[in-house]
């Protein structure tokens, strides 16, 4: 068994939207703001906020992330979709077939989203060179230690790599929660 040290992110709800869907939300041909770089290189919190509303719940202000992208798609945690009444998959990002819908709420107009809500999958950022140390490869699955209070070991943890990304594992709040870790904190990769 090999084990590697990588740090963690614990991603809140958030939104990624569409040229056209911002177009909607926010008028035509309007730019986010960043407010606060990412870990992920060009990745940012955006100013901008929107509201997600289904038949028997909503959140207000949900923060966008930049930049725009091909398809919108929201990110929640599964107790947030207890509130919002829906059943979202856990999916790697952008895996949105099936999924259940929501209505993005913006300042100008709304959007009917029919599919597009996942509960994000946890998985690690990595480069090419920090697979080949770790001997790792993009779409492997590991398992990820926290120690601490609550000491959890996460299964199913996807493997993602690409030379955009930087080193970092994510995970949702309530599994943040749960094993009682928070962003920056170190965790274990364990290769079986």
């Amino acid at each position: 068994m090999v084990e590697f040290k990588v740090p963690i992110g614990v991603s809140g709800r958030h939104a990624h939207v569409s040229r056209e869907h911002l177009d909607i939300l926010y008028g035509e041909g309007y730019e986010l703001t960043s407010i606060k770089e990412l870990s992920q290189p060009g990745q940012y919190a955006a100013q901008e906020t929107i509201d997600l509303v289904t038949e028997k719940g909503s959140f207000k202000n949900v923060r966008i992330l930049g930049p725009v992208r091909s398809k919108s798609q929201v990110e929640i945690a599964l107790t947030d979709a207890v509130k919002l009444g829906i059943k979202p998959p856990v999916r790697d990002s952008g895996d949105l077939k099936g999924s259940p819908g929501v209505t993005l709420v913006g300042p100008k107009g709304s959007v009917q989203l029919q599919e597009g809500v996942i509960a994000a999958c946890r998985h690690i950022h990595m480069t090419p060179e920090d697979a080949e140390r770790m001997n790792l490869t993009d779409k492997e699955i590991v398992q990820v230690c926290c120690g601490g209070e609550r000491g959890l070991l996460f299964d199913q943890v996807l493997v993602r790599v690409s030379p955009s990304y930087h080193l970092e594992m994510h995970i949702d709040t309530d599994e943040g929660n749960a094993a009682i870790v928070k962003t920056g904190e170190m965790v274990t990769v364990i290769k079986k």
